[in-house]
């Protein structure tokens, strides 16, 4: 079966997100300027994107390098094209090796599809005429192994990663609260952290701690510039729907302004749990 139609039949009655910026569905609304068009000789590809979380309940970003010709410099979950005939969670899992070294061992994680995001590159069209477009299949894989044990085995490739860091619920509730394409900020908690820990690679092949402040993670896409460093937009999406997972299956005690609830986005609305498809680890519950 096609890539394409086992995410239609993986993702039967379930409505794809976009952002409310979403360069296609702008050009549907206007006419297109004299003398500009879209390219003809691209479709739509399909992507996958590994949300991995480790048993202790955090969950892997990585930084796109900035060389990059696609969303440079932006926060996201590993991730890449979907080969032809490549079974999606396949896909997913050799994604996560190239780009991180980690081989996750058979048997001892399980995973299930969280949403599908459509994705424009350039993402608004104040910035251009969009040259990519995607439907990105998010799949959350649960590790039985623990965030030290993890980033013990992590050897990213400096051509795609330039750093990565672990997120925990109350960090990836204050980003995904911070919806992009919206003026109006969210509440956020004051027990927050001014800075969050993550690894940055050096030109020489080594690494280094970074203290990343938790504001360069809150930024929204500009309406002009690129390359600024920020999380992307898919990628809220994706949080967003973990945290809604994790609370479904492990209901957790709401200490008094410890937990953000992200709230609904609009473009996440009717978007629930999956039910666990069948692929090379055992569907989680």
């Amino acid at each position: 079966m096609a890539a394409a139609a086992r995410v239609l039949l993986l993702l039967s009655g379930r409505p794809e997100s976009r952002p409310p910026f979403c360069p296609f569905a702008a050009l549907n609304q206007q006419p297109s300027p004299p003398g500009t068009e879209l390219p003809t000789n691209r479709g739509v590809d399909l992507g996958v994107a590994i949300v991995l979380q480790s048993s202790d309940q955090t969950v892997l970003l990585t930084r796109r390098t900035r060389t990059l010709r696609v969303s440079p410099n932006l926060w996201v979950p590993p991730g890449g094209h979907v080969e032809l005939d490549e079974e999606l969670l396949d896909g997913g899992l050799r994604e996560l090796w190239e780009e991180t070294g980690l081989q996750l061992p058979q048997g001892q994680f399980s995973w299930v599809p969280l949403g599908l995001w459509e994705s424009a590159y350039p993402p608004r069209l104040s910035w251009g005429l969009p040259r990519y477009h995607h439907v990105v299949l998010y799949l959350l894989v649960v590790s039985q192994e623990s965030q030290q044990q993890l980033q013990a085995r992590i050897q990213p490739n400096p051509s795609e990663v330039s750093a990565f860091m672990w997120l925990g619920p109350e960090v990836a509730a204050a980003i995904a609260a911070t919806e992009d394409g919206t003026d109006t900020p969210r509440h956020l908690s004051h027990d927050l952290p001014p800075s969050v820990l993550a690894v940055e690679l050096e030109h020489n092949g080594g690494a280094r701690p970074l203290a990343l402040p938790l504001s360069t993670l809150l930024q929204t896409t500009p309406t002009t510039t690129e390359g600024e460093e920020r999380v992307s937009t898919g990628t809220k999406f994706a949080l967003r729907l973990w945290l809604q997972h994790l609370s479904s299956v492990t209901p957790r005690p709401c200490a008094s302004g410890a937990h953000m609830d992200p709230g609904p986005a609009k473009e996440e609305q009717n978007v629930g749990p999956l039910t666990p498809n069948q692929g090379s680890g055992k569907p989680s519950a």
